[in-house]
């Protein structure tokens, strides 16, 4: 164990108590290390719920000891935050990507399509900031997540899939406004001709 690894920042003891962001610095190691092929989604899931299980910083430096440290490059604002938008215009974003610890999706007038299922989650709670203006967005989740609903409508219709999911499975806060439009959030693939993605 090093200064360099991101478990133990500085010259910290491992017996230090660990912080929500060491935790959440970790995580970010973990995420970018799933989304280059370096562990598999299994390893990450069992990964990431031991980094939350974690309580001292000795327990999280074994979590990425075979990883690179890439800390500078992956806890960025990308990390932190990151925006989707349609504007006057169909967007559809899925795959492989890497979402924001705090995502904002913005269908203005347009229809916007999120599909969070084979997306690189970057700790164990996300924020969907959700804001759909004579617009349609619709977003699916992974089935395993546990979504909280705090999206309010004007002349709007909002449908969303809300509830517990499995038991470590990603928690995901939706934030946000539907003014004359439509927002959808389900765990199911319906008939939104996504395309089956790589």
């Amino acid at each position: 164990m090093t200064s360099r690894d991101p478990a133990l920042p500085g010259h910290h003891s491992p017996a230090m108590r660990a912080s929500d962001a060491d935790r959440d610095r970790v995580a970010a190691v973990l995420a970018e290390a799933l989304a280059t092929g370096r562990l598999t989604s299994l390893e990450h899931a069992d990964r990431l719920q031991a980094t939350y299980d974690s309580v001292t910083l000795g327990e999280l430096a074994p979590i990425t000891h075979d990883l690179p440290d890439v800390t500078a490059t992956v806890h960025g604002p990308a990390i932190v935050r990151h925006e989707v938008r349609a504007v006057f215009s169909k967007v559809v974003r899925g795959g492989r990507w890497i979402a924001g610890r705090h995502t904002a999706l913005n269908a203005t007038f347009g229809a916007l399509i999120v599909d969070l299922s084979n997306a690189v989650l970057p700790g164990r709670e996300i924020t969907l900031e959700v804001n759909s203006a004579f617009g349609k967005l619709i977003v699916r989740v992974p089935e395993n997540a546990h979504v909280i609903d705090e999206v309010s409508a004007l002349f709007a219709k909002r449908n969303i899939s809300g509830g517990l999911g499995d038991e470590g499975g990603p928690v995901i806060r939706v934030v946000g406004r539907a003014t004359f439009g439509k927002i959808i959030i389900s765990r199911e693939r319906t008939d939104w001709n996504l395309p089956d993605w790589p």
